[in-house]
């Protein structure tokens, strides 16, 4: 049987278990032997990394082709109107190419943990969370795709993968499925 463990990553840990440059990894969090990450998750990014010990299942989980839905969280500069959702929802052309649709809504303020460093804040300029759920995962794709609708990313939490979700997990914290 594969193992499976889901570990909430730190803001500014990167997602692999080794840095010739000394900054901090999963091997910071997590003291077990042969598994993997199954994805990436951007340095400052957030959230939930799914790692296992099967590689035919890393393949499952991280590969486009499967089409395998992921959740974020994304603070963002402004406040997006429909047609900024409607865009994300149609899918963008990035540099490297088209996106596939996704899903895309405002969502409340979530009950999050405190980031550190905070989130820089502008008195004149708002902020609004959005939930969206791509099934691709190219580098930084929904950072660049608020971006591209003129919402930069402040803050991004992955809140699930499929059907793991993140849960109650607190930043550095994990646990086996």
């Amino acid at each position: 049987m594969a193992r499976v463990i889901l570990l909430n990553k730190p803001f500014g840990v990167l997602c692999k278990f080794t840095d010739a440059s000394g900054r901090p990894t999963l091997a910071d969090y997590l003291d077990v032997r042969r598994v993997y990450p199954a994805g990436r998750l951007d340095r400052d990014s957030e959230g939930l990394v799914l790692l296992t010990d099967d590689g035919r299942l890393q393949h499952r989980i991280s590969h486009p082709r499967f089409g395998k839905d992921k959740a974020y969280w994304a603070q963002v500069e402004g406040e997006p109107g429909e047609g900024a959702l409607e865009r994300l929802r149609g899918g963008l052309t990035l540099k490297d190419g088209p996106t596939a649709p996704a899903e895309a809504r405002r969502i409340e303020p979530p009950a999050l943990w405190p980031r550190d460093p905070p989130v820089r804040v502008r008195k004149t300029v708002p902020t609004t969370w959005l939930e969206l759920v791509i099934r691709e995962g190219r580098n930084r794709q929904v950072r660049r795709m608020t971006a591209a609708v003129g919402h930069p990313t402040l803050r991004l939490v992955r809140v699930r993968i499929g059907r793991w979700a993140l849960g109650e997990l607190l930043p550095g914290q994990w646990r086996e499925v």
